[in-house]
């Protein structure tokens, strides 16, 4: 699928990706042009639409390339070979920024697209989210071993607030501009050493 666009010079791919994401990201499904991609990419509308059929193609396609591209930054940071939940979402956390780092409006574009309500391209948006965003499900969940925490936590409910705490700093981070790799490891690494004192058991430490 989507060969044509996967003929073309990695560079001219890139601009297209983040021509993309950045348009659907600063506005609803509806309203994003499709003229205005094709200008941020520097080609033509009729050229675009030669790599995609339509709207709703280009969109699903970015939105599964977001899935790609974190897949595989997430295995090249190799997080989950960690010995550790809290080394493990350092890990996480880096591959994410480094994927920042080449597509600014990523994290944008993957928070819009999954509150996207348009009817045209709402039911195949779930498909492709759901198994990522619901914690009971997801396999890629780390094993926690009670005996590796305080007695008496709930680690269910531990991970969901790391994992939304983390989530909402990459967030925060995706506003402020360009992003400083080494202000975030500082930050990052703060937060890591408060949660491992709050949780883990002291032998753990």
């Amino acid at each position: 699928m989507n060969e044509k666009f996967y003929d073309l010079p990695k560079e001219k791919q890139e601009r297209i990706l983040n021509a993309g994401f950045r348009v659907f990201a600063r506005n609803s499904y509806k309203k994003s042009p499709v003229q205005q991609i094709a200008d941020e990419a520097g080609i033509s509308k009729s050229l675009l639409f030669f790599y995609f059929k339509n709207k709703k193609e280009l969109f699903l396609f970015l939105l599964k390339k977001v899935e790609e591209l974190s897949k595989q930054k997430i295995l090249e940071s190799k997080c989950y070979e960690a010995k550790n939940i809290f080394d493990m979402m350092y890990l996480g956390l880096l591959a994410k920024v480094s994927l920042m780092k080449s597509y600014p409006d990523i994290t944008d574009f993957s928070i819009k697209a999954y509150y996207e309500d348009d009817p045209d391209v709402r039911d195949d948006v779930r498909k492709i989210v759901l198994p990522y965003t619901n914690l009971e499900t997801n396999r890629s969940l780390p094993p926690l071993d009670p005996k590796e925490f305080k007695e008496g936590l709930d680690l269910n409910l531990m991970y969901r607030d790391m994992y939304l705490a983390s989530e909402g700093y990459i967030w925060q981070m995706s506003h402020t501009g360009v992003i400083d790799v080494d202000r975030v490891m500082k930050d990052y690494k703060e937060m890591i050493e408060f949660w491992r004192e709050l949780y883990a058991r002291k032998e753990n430490t």
